[in-house]
């Protein structure tokens, strides 16, 4: 498990800007920083505080580690995409609450993020937005990129698939078919 979110650690920020880049953080990865900063968490964003946010962005960065920064964020954008489908499993929003535990917090460090995106000229990196959502723990597609749903239980020919909004989001890759042994 990462590092506990909760805790409030002080970290000089000035001394290391130069260590992380927010440019090479995606939006999610922003408000990940964010939520692990001395940022309070009942903050509201004005116009003349963008180096505030960065101060705190890079805090964040610094305190949990650039990788872990990226693994918290993809594991929460395949969470949200998955919530969103009402295919989240009982695991992994057990998962998302422990690794978010204060939800205003998180709601509030996602509001900070992107209006931090919006009002500044500072913009993400093409890795940064390269960088995709990720399941953590068992996906119901199991890598397939399709969920078998079935509309009525006893009826069969009510059965089909439908896309996975982590691992196919387009719904291009075609479902695999089972093999037909004779």
């Amino acid at each position: 498990m990462p590092v506990t979110l909760t805790a409030s650690h002080p970290v000089p920020v000035p001394p290391l800007v130069g260590v992380v880049s927010v440019s090479d953080l995606s939006n999610r990865e922003r408000a990940v920083a964010l939520y692990a900063s001395d940022m309070p968490t009942r903050f509201v964003m004005r116009g003349s505080e963008q180096a505030r946010v960065h101060g705190w962005m890079i805090q964040g960065a610094v305190r949990l580690g650039v990788r872990e920064v990226h693994r918290l964020a993809a594991v929460a954008y395949g969470y949200r995409l998955l919530w969103l489908a009402d295919l989240a499993t009982a695991e992994q929003t057990r998962a998302q609450h422990l690794r978010f535990p204060n939800a205003s917090r998180f709601s509030k460090a996602e509001t900070t993020a992107t209006l931090f995106t919006v009002r500044t000229d500072l913009r993400m990196s093409q890795a940064a937005k390269d960088r995709g959502p990720r399941v953590e723990g068992g996906c119901l597609c199991a890598g397939t990129g399709w969920i078998a749903e079935s509309g009525d239980p006893g009826d069969p020919t009510m059965a089909g698939y439908i896309s996975c909004p982590v691992d196919n989001p387009r719904g291009t890759a075609l479902p695999q078919r089972p093999a037909v042994i004779a």
